[in-house]
């Protein structure tokens, strides 16, 4: 399936029949989110890969309403959606248009994290390669306390990519949900 990401009535289209995804896709983000090892009124700094229209934000929010966000995305439609959703929160959210196939990306949103998450977005870039670095890369833009928590469809199993976050340097990988395709994988950078 092709995506044109850079099309405003592409996304606005896409959107509108995503939404419809929510009530099965809420429960498991909240679901995800419960892994993160902070406190509520924790101040965290969070990024979100793949951030899209802000649906993972807009939880994390939800669950941490101290945490400051950076949503990183490759399309400038997704992430103005996500600006106008997230308008009441704009103090707290920064906002940051980069391409995970660009290997400078990181650069572009800053850091250290506390908390990384991602939701049905890496699997996207497809070449398993590409996305292998990108968990090297938030690996890097994390604290030694941080988490990486990552719900997306792995295809091929969950298995690979488990070793793969280990590979570059997670100390500690789970998976804490699965019905294939889907998954939810939690990393930590330090031993716990």
């Amino acid at each position: 399936m092709h995506h044109d990401w850079h099309s405003e009535q592409y996304v606005s289209d896409w959107i509108a029949h995503d939404v419809a995804r929510d009530p099965e896709r809420r429960p498991r983000l909240q679901q995800m989110l419960e892994m993160a090892p902070f406190p509520r009124a924790a101040a965290i700094e969070v990024l979100d890969v793949g951030a899209g229209y802000g649906a993972v934000s807009e939880e994390v929010l939800k669950r941490f309403p101290n945490a400051r966000v950076t949503l990183q995305d490759y399309s400038q439609p997704m992430l103005a959606e996500a600006q106008r959703r997230l308008a009441p929160h704009a103090a707290r959210l920064t906002y940051v248009t980069a391409d995970l196939t660009d290997p400078a990306w990181p650069q572009a949103v800053g850091g250290p994290f506390d908390l990384a998450v991602s939701a049905i977005a890496l699997h996207n870039l497809r070449d398993p390669t590409t996305i292998f670095a990108c968990y090297r890369a938030i690996h890097d833009l994390l604290r030694p306390d941080g988490r990486f928590l990552d719900y997306d469809l792995f295809f091929a199993g969950a298995e690979g990519h488990i070793a793969e976050l280990k590979k570059v340097g997670f100390a500690s990988v789970e998976c804490a949900w699965v019905d294939p395709p889907r998954a939810i994988l939690v990393a930590a950078p330090a031993a716990r």
